[in-house]
């Protein structure tokens, strides 16, 4: 499995509210917000450039994620692209490194992903995106 790019970094926040005051504190503007039921939270990606990556808020509506922080969110993973999610999860397994997720879930933006455990990432929670078919066409198009 080869790392192609760092896809995004997510940040969890408490509410839609504290979302657009983030955004407009640091001279961010929404790409597009889609709700995945998996993680029961909206995710919220921002505009970015060629040489870019995009930063992911996400405001959990119910479960685990509204605990995080005790609530108060903050940076929460960092997110690189495979071409293969499957492929990434059954190596590292091999490795005796365990993936969050049986099966990969469909993410924000017709995303494919899967999270290794953070015991197995240095205490840092890392995402494995995989685009699908009709979005690598799209973002190889951009660059």
């Amino acid at each position: 499995m080869k790392i192609m790019r760092l896809h995004h970094v997510g940040i969890i926040l408490k509410d839609m509210e504290t979302a657009e005051a983030f955004l407009k504190q640091f001279g961010l503007e929404e790409d597009y917000c889609e709700y995945v039921e998996a993680y029961h939270a909206y995710c919220l990606f921002t505009k970015f450039g060629q040489d870019e990556s995009p930063i992911e808020l996400v405001i959990p509506t119910e479960g685990v994620l509204t605990e995080y922080r005790g609530g108060k969110g903050g940076l929460h993973h960092i997110a690189f692209e495979v071409d293969d999610v499957e492929a990434a999860k059954k190596e590292y397994e091999e490795k005796g490194l365990m993936m969050l997720e049986d099966v990969p879930a469909l993410g924000a933006g017709g995303i494919i992903v899967n999270f290794l455990r953070p015991r197995f990432g240095f205490g840092v929670l890392v995402e494995f995106v995989q685009q699908k078919e009709e979005n690598k066409m799209l973002h190889e198009h951009e660059r």
